[in-house]
């Protein structure tokens, strides 16, 4: 075109160029508008194919033509009509965000089997869900596809096998004991009510920073400007996919919410960055074999450490930003989910003292008299009752509530019907858990389903607090190891009660309660007892 133009001018001269030009924009405004035109009518055209092909899953009814099935928003009140809406339609239904975007939503353990089974590249991660983590997570293990994908995975498999887990069972004693010595106080200066969220969460990345960075920021007691940057981010991340106005990069980056992820993302990447420099350093000055010597010794390898050693089939590493982008994905998808998997055990349990005190009495015969009052590696396995009320309180109440997928080709379902390419499913993870078709009595908490010697086979499909298939969670061995050091030391030294007012669930990138969760703590030894402060006079 531009070619064409200068031949125009030049054989035309400028008059003669002028008489053209109304031609000429007649012509790109044509030529503009029938492309628009055609991409239009393909547009409906694909759009009527695709619901003509949707008829064959139910909907629920429609709240209007143009907000389909928005505006239930993250209450206790959609958390129940999703509820219903399992009950209704048993397996699979169709929801519509606006006119014109159909979500499949997926809730019993014979459709999710298909798509949960199926390769990265036939159903990868769905953008309009995933998308908004990007600028803080990078191309880390929740967010990456394909090939890279592939390799972080396999390289990063080592980090969480059990010989790598054992030490940090230590680091979660230590935390524990930190928030237990802090809520001693709190019930001495009279505060029996505590808002189990704030208090867990802190503690959970406490020990994340120990585990990851090897890192004491002290967090549980003084203000840490990157504890508050990551706990800013995802309250950040959880109001915008609330508000569909913001999912519009360029709109949401001129808003003050957007400059202030802005802000924390930097933070928290410039910290990452100093330590995996810090790190490299180190391993430059000493060579690899006296650098794993050394951490060996001091038993102190941590997740950038091995992160830094890990190489790939072709012996190449990861790059500094790939570092900074799992390390970035471990403190997100570390410190939320757990917190959120104890907040809820515990406030079932104080719902049920019966199982309360039985967790308690095999905690209290498996430890005898050992002092100090630790949970060991080995006693993990030795917890089968606790185990069972931290499944069924996974299942009731998990942190995660759903994954959403994308469907790049046809998928089957076992029953004949077929999702269409193109389409987002959301395989509902609150949905199957509780789907009356699948949990008899499902809002009923009871340790027993969980029971081994229990006749009544469970699905593997039935029970899914972290996802399966190939991208499920690397770290669930971590994360139930720490449910099980804190569940386990925080019903040694405290009974939990319920408070008096009803709780709201709150459905958002974890499961949360509307005015947060408060429990109320007794201490079970004398306040005035040297016991009762042997682990604060060891923090001083």
């Amino acid at each position: 075109m531009l070619t064409g133009f200068i031949w125009l001018s030049h054989h035309l001269g400028l008059a003669g160029l002028k008489s053209w030009i109304p031609s000429i924009l007649l012509l790109v405004f044509l030529v503009l508008s029938t492309w628009i035109l055609i991409y239009g009518l393909t547009c409906v055209q694909r759009y009527r194919i695709n619901c003509k092909r949707l008829r064959c899953f139910p909907q629920p009814p429609l709240k209007n033509w143009l907000l389909g099935h928005l505006g239930l928003g993250n209450t206790e009140e959609s958390v129940r009509y999703f509820q219903e809406l399992s009950s209704l339609f048993h397996d699979v239904h169709i929801y519509w965000l606006g006119p014109f975007i159909p979500i499949i939503r997926l809730f019993h353990p014979k459709v999710i089997s298909p798509l949960l089974m199926a390769s990265g590249t036939v159903i990868p991660k769905d953008k309009l869900f995933y998308n908004f983590l990007e600028p803080w997570l990078g191309e880390g293990l929740l967010l990456s596809e394909g090939e890279k994908w592939r390799r972080h995975r396999h390289m990063l498999t080592p980090a969480f096998h059990f010989d790598i887990l054992k030490p940090y069972v230590k680091i979660f004693n230590q935390s524990v004991d930190i928030m237990h010595a802090k809520w001693r106080r709190l019930c001495a200066e009279g505060t029996n009510y505590l808002e189990m969220f704030e208090h867990i969460s802190l503690m959970t990345l406490d020990s994340l920073q120990k585990c990851i960075f090897s890192y004491n920021s002290n967090c549980q007691e003084k203000p840490s400007a990157y504890i508050s940057a990551i706990l800013e981010l995802s309250s950040l991340v959880a109001k915008r996919h609330n508000n569909p106005l913001l999912y519009w990069d360029t709109l949401y980056n001129l808003t003050s919410q957007g400059r202030r992820f802005s802000r924390a993302c930097h933070l928290v990447h410039d910290f990452s960055n100093a330590v995996i420099q810090e790190r490299r350093h180190i391993l430059a000055q000493q060579g690899t074999e006296a650098f794993l010597g050394n951490k060996r010794k001091s038993k102190t390898i941590d997740f950038i450490d091995i992160l830094l050693l890990a190489k790939d089939e072709d012996g190449k590493a990861l790059s500094d930003k790939d570092i900074q982008a799992e390390a970035d994905t471990f403190m997100f998808a570390g410190h939320d989910t757990t917190a959120s998997g104890i907040s809820w055990a515990l406030y079932n349990l104080a719902q049920h003292q019966e199982y309360q005190d039985r967790c308690r009495q095999e905690i209290k015969e498996l430890l005898g008299d050992r002092q100090p009052e630790e949970i060991e590696w080995d006693d993990l396995v030795q917890m089968p009752f606790l185990t069972m009320c931290i499944k069924e309180s996974l299942r009731l109440h998990s942190p995660v509530s759903m994954v959403s997928r994308y469907c790049t080709k046809d998928i089957q379902l076992p029953d004949g019907r077929i999702i269409p390419k193109g389409n987002i499913c959301l395989i509902s993870i609150f949905g199957i858990h509780h789907n009356p078709a699948v949990w008899p009595k499902p809002e009923v908490y009871d340790p027993h389903r969980f029971d081994t010697n229990n006749p009544e086979k469970i699905s593997p499909l039935a029970f899914i607090p972290f996802s399966v298939g190939s991208r499920n969670c690397i770290g669930q061995n971590f994360a139930l190891s720490e449910l099980k050091v804190v569940l386990a030391l925080t019903l040694l030294r405290f009974r939990v009660l319920p408070d008096k007012h009803p709780v709201r669930r709150k459905p958002e990138i974890i499961l949360r309660e509307e005015n947060g969760l408060r429990l109320k703590v007794e201490p079970l030894l004398d306040l005035s007892s040297p016991d009762m402060h042997l682990s604060e006079t060891s923090q001083e």
